[in-house]
């Protein structure tokens, strides 16, 4: 299940990707699959340990293209292992919310990125997550929950202040907030015939991708989709003004 959509991330063969807060590697697979050089970083011993396993077996299985190459390590967005300027493109899927920094972690991943380089940044749209939030204090009072709701100008302002342009955006996964405002009404942590229920037509949608459901989310995603995704670039050139430029004389 991708957030990112990968033509707006515009990725190409051959761009070193950096994949933050990976969890299981969903987008790491996708980017790999495409030709990608795969960075894929959590700070979660399992979380690293399963991305490693599936992407050796994407690589075994002969499912990559020639030239493709993954990495996969632990490490902490607010001090990220990777040089200045050494990677294409930058994934930070539903991570931002459990950061209580976003500012620093941000200024990372402008650090990493390249001039001319793009990150694709997803968090939980506000509308679905504040009914969460009113549902259920389980779904995100825990170690490692969620600890703000953002606003779409709000994200884009602080992409701003990290010295990136935000461009485009969009939503994603419609059919998953009904399910999610379901889970918090029952309990988080309970189960129930109408939970099940849902899960298994969303894994059916998953699996089989029936038009009727990719229809369905399509016309809903503007409305009711779960996540908001911006893409942000850095500047190919900064505009640096120099201490000479500022004390030369005035014609007169």
């Amino acid at each position: 299940m991708l957030t990112v959509d990968y033509d707006l991330l515009d990725l190409r063969p051959g761009m070193t990707v950096l994949d933050l807060g990976c969890g299981e590697g969903r987008h790491a697979f996708e980017a790999y699959r495409r030709g990608a050089r795969v960075i894929a970083l959590d700070r979660g011993v399992p979380e690293v340990g399963t991305t490693k396993r599936w992407l050796g077996a994407i690589a075994a299985a002969g499912e990559a293209p020639e030239g493709a190459r993954f990495e996969v390590v632990r490490g902490d967005l607010l001090a990220l292992p990777v040089p200045d300027a050494s990677v294409d493109r930058v994934i930070a899927a539903e991570v931002l919310e459990h950061i209580p920094d976003d500012a620093s972690a941000l200024a990372e991943i402008a650090r990493v990125l390249k001039p001319g380089g793009r990150v694709a940044v997803s968090v939980p749209r506000y509308f679905p997550e504040r009914i969460c939030w009113a549902l259920s204090d389980t779904y995100h009072a825990n170690e490692g929950g969620h600890i703000r709701i953002y606003r779409g100008d709000v994200l884009r302002t602080r992409l701003t202040a990290a010295g990136l342009e935000p461009g485009r955006q969009h939503h994603a996964h419609a059919l998953h907030a009904p399910f999610w405002w379901l889970k918090c009404a029952v309990g988080v942590a309970k189960d129930s015939a109408a939970v099940r229920a849902y899960h298994r037509l969303l894994v059916w949608d998953l699996e089989k991708r029936p038009w009727v459901t990719r229809t369905a989310e399509r016309l809903l995603d503007p409305v009711l989709g779960k996540s908001l995704v911006v893409y942000a670039d850095r500047p190919a050139v900064a505009a640096v003004r120099t201490a000479e430029s500022e004390l030369e004389p005035t014609a007169v």
